[in-house]
């Protein structure tokens, strides 16, 4: 699976994955299961880099001791909101507001992504952030930060 990263806007990011064949309906169930889950987990506060005690441990975390306060003085990451799943053909794309999550809700959406590519669908590319030109996109009504028209 080639990973791209395009113009990236986290307020109005759109994820666009193209399959070697268009998914069925389970291959769908799979994808659409892990956006979802990852969304939640997003909206839930999970993807916070500045809260990773237990990784920054390594790998023995017997008896460590969990530092509740320095969690509560890091910033929220806070994924805000997420669109339905789309398909035309090969091309799937899902549209995006990542809010304060950081960079490590990707790279955990990236493995997610490269095991569905291993073990269920076979994905070809996934494309993070811009448009294509063959599947135009309209601004996504649940937008917070709508993007000003050039014409304003």
């Amino acid at each position: 699976m080639e990973i791209r990263f395009r113009e990236f806007d986290p307020f109005n990011c759109w994820i666009w994955l193209r399959f070697s064949n268009p998914p069925g309906q389970g291959e769908r169930g799979y994808v659409e299961t892990a956006f979802d889950s990852w969304f939640f987990l997003g909206k839930l506060g999970a993807f916070n880099a500045e809260n990773l005690q237990v990784h920054e441990e390594g790998a023995d975390v017997s008896w460590m001791g969990y530092d509740n306060e320095s969690a509560e003085r890091s910033m929220p990451a806070l994924m805000h909101n997420m669109g339905e799943m789309e398909y035309q053909g090969g091309w799937a794309r899902c549209w995006m507001d990542l809010g304060t999550s950081d960079g490590f809700a990707l790279d955990v959406l990236i493995n997610t992504l490269r095991q569905l590519d291993s073990d269920v669908v076979q994905i070809e590319e996934l494309l993070i952030g811009g448009v294509n030109d063959d599947w135009p996109i309209e601004e996504h009504p649940d937008s917070l930060f709508p993007v000003a028209s050039p014409d304003a």
